[in-house]
């Protein structure tokens, strides 16, 4: 919880979107002598904390990066672990996120991910579709550069199909083709554990985003660096390429 003395941005200054790449749960692990899987199980525990933290403070729409198309390098191990945790999640949250009204989906290519996790997946977009507090986008085996060339073949197939026609093709339309389609682009992006990029992360939509950038380890993430994250986003000023007022 946020402390009671902090003051928070005005409604009208908070981010309508924003987008988390949660990065240090190993750092985090091998800084206390244990497992990676440890590290990666008290970053869910984050994700539940931020879940939570941004719906009450009326956040509109958050997407997290969890399983990015690079991590498939990580040592097998390391990689089942990560799939278990998934699988793990969507059996334990779901029921939960539904009572609260947090709609979940899920971007990404899901062609590599195991049958019965997208079977879970598509249940559980199914079951909160209808949900409409905060719309949850978690992005499993995904990547920026990959997603723009999947949605060039979406356009490519709408135009042998008739249903594009190449000169009415604007950023707009593009936009209608990629895995966010219908959600409106970030306007905040946090990164935590100290790392100043955005790897191959929502490349199209982050084009005018604020990038914040925290040295807390993704466990230890809360409600305060939220806020704190919040704060800077609300002192700055958004010009979209236009002059300085």
């Amino acid at each position: 919880m946020a402390r009671p003395d902090r003051v928070l941005p005005e409604p009208a200054r908070l981010p309508r979107h924003v987008a988390v790449i949660m990065d240090g749960n190993r750092r985090w692990a091998r800084a206390r002598g244990l497992p990676p899987a440890l590290g990666h199980r008290r970053g869910a525990e984050a994700v539940r904390r931020t879940v939570e933290a941004c719906a009450r403070l009326g956040i509109r729409y958050l997407t997290l990066y969890a399983f990015s198309s690079e991590n498939w390098r990580r040592p097998p191990q390391e990689v089942d672990q990560l799939m278990e945790l998934l699988r793990h999640y969507l059996k334990s949250e779901i029921d939960q996120l539904h009572e609260k009204d947090v709609r979940i989906r899920v971007i990404g290519e899901r062609a590599g991910l195991a049958p019965d996790i997208v079977a879970m997946i598509e249940e559980a977009e199914e079951r909160t579709r209808g949900n409409r507090r905060i719309d949850v986008l978690v992005a499993l085996n995904y990547g920026g550069r990959q997603e723009i060339v999947r949605a060039c073949r979406r356009i490519v197939e709408a135009v042998r199909a008739g249903r594009l026609e190449p000169d009415a093709l604007d950023e707009e339309r593009f936009a209608a083709f990629l895995d966010t389609a219908g959600v409106p682009d970030p306007d905040l992006l946090i990164r935590t554990s100290g790392e100043q990029r955005i790897s191959n992360f929502l490349l199209w939509q982050l084009a005018y985003t604020e990038l914040v950038f925290l040295p807390v380890l993704w466990p230890d993430f809360d409600e305060e660096h939220l806020v704190e994250a919040l704060l800077e986003y609300a002192r700055r000023e958004r010009r979209y390429g236009a002059a300085a007022g």
